[in-house]
């Protein structure tokens, strides 16, 4: 794989949160408050106080980046307790298409089964067309509704993650 993944250093703040903002800028039409949302964009590093952050690189260059909030960690109310997170799973739109997006899937993937959790959720909206589909693929089903984002719909994705369950 020409990815490789590795934790988040404080000194990457300022790039992933650049990256975030990015990433979204595409869907900037389907938000009613694309301000308010680049706000929330930019604070992703802030993440690392309660996720684990996961960098992806590709050719010495920060290209992804995501957030793992492991079991039982605080999060909304639309998501139980017990289930990890997924979280802000970001892509340089110059790097899509390289697998940075699955790598870091994967590595959350991973952590929650490290934590021994029965399933892992996300979040995301059907306008993501690359997103979402990625996620299927993965097993990942739409468990409910989850609150609109700034007027975007979003659904919440679950994965078993029992000895059944696939990940490819």
């Amino acid at each position: 794989m020409s990815v490789s993944l590795r934790p988040f250093v404080a000194i990457d703040a300022p790039v992933i949160n650049r990256l975030s903002v990015a990433a979204f800028s595409q869907y900037r039409n389907a938000y009613n408050d694309w301000p308010a949302m680049t706000k929330v964009l930019e604070k992703m590093s802030e993440m690392a106080a309660t996720a684990e952050i996961i960098i992806a690189e590709h050719d010495d260059r920060v290209v992804g980046a995501v957030g793992y909030l492991p079991p039982f960690a605080p999060k909304a109310a639309h998501f139980k307790a017990q289930w990890p997170l997924i979280r802000m799973l970001v892509v340089d739109p110059d790097a899509r298409g390289i697998g940075a997006g699955r790598a870091l899937s994967e590595a959350c993937i991973g952590r929650a089964r490290r934590d021994h959790a029965a399933e892992i959720a996300l979040h995301t909206s059907e306008m993501m067309t690359v997103a979402l589909p990625m996620y299927l693929r993965m097993g990942f089903t739409r468990f409910s509704d989850a609150p609109d984002l700034f007027g975007v719909p979003y659904g919440i994705y679950v994965k078993p993650l029992g000895a059944a369950s696939a990940s490819t």
